[in-house]
């Protein structure tokens, strides 16, 4: 197995271009938070011409809904929610600067195309190991909608965030090789 790439955020085309299917990431940097109402909240804004409460130009948003904060720790369990959820916001995102996401689960061929278009990456984090997860994660700051609760965009400051590259911009999808591999039909 190769050694896992270390990468900051905020991310260039050219970080990205370097990264292919398959590869282990660690992230260090500030990430943001959103699922679906944040989604379409931003979305919404965008589409009255109106700008977001947060620039995510290079950044990666991450599909989360943390649990609450034990005394004396940043965030609660962080594990990712399904990604696919996102579909319909992830293209848009990614036109306006995002460079990606991290969620579970394959996302969509629309999604892949503005991978592809956009220089863009999507990581999968492990589902079930969300306390695991939570100890690369230095601070937490909402910093728009806190109404949303666990959906509210929160910014992310992580030290070594454990990722891997499950869909890059050069079409690679480790969904699709997996079952290719495999001869999974």
């Amino acid at each position: 197995m190769a050694e896992a790439i270390r990468i900051t955020t905020p991310l260039t085309d050219d970080v990205v271009k370097k990264l292919r299917a398959g590869d282990s990431v660690f992230i260090t940097g500030i990430i943001y938070t959103g699922r679906d109402a944040a989604h379409k909240r931003m979305v919404d804004l965008l589409d009255k011409g109106e700008p977001l409460p947060v620039d995510i130009a290079g950044h990666l948003i991450y599909y989360v809904g943390p649990s609450p904060a034990r005394p004396g720790k940043p965030i609660g369990s962080a594990g990712p929610t399904t990604s696919g959820r996102m579909n319909a916001y992830a293209p848009r995102l990614l036109a306006i600067g995002s460079k990606g996401m991290i969620g579970k689960g394959e996302m969509n061929a629309k999604v892949a195309e503005a991978l592809q278009s956009n220089c863009g990456v999507y990581l999968v984090s492990v589902g079930g190991a969300a306390a695991l997860i939570a100890k690369s994660i230095k601070a937490s700051e909402i910093v728009a909608w806190p109404e949303l609760g666990a959906e509210a965009i929160a910014k992310l400051t992580v030290v070594d965030f454990p990722a891997v590259v499950a869909q890059d911009c050069h079409g690679g999808n480790i969904y699709q090789e997996g079952i290719a591999r495999y001869g999974i039909k």
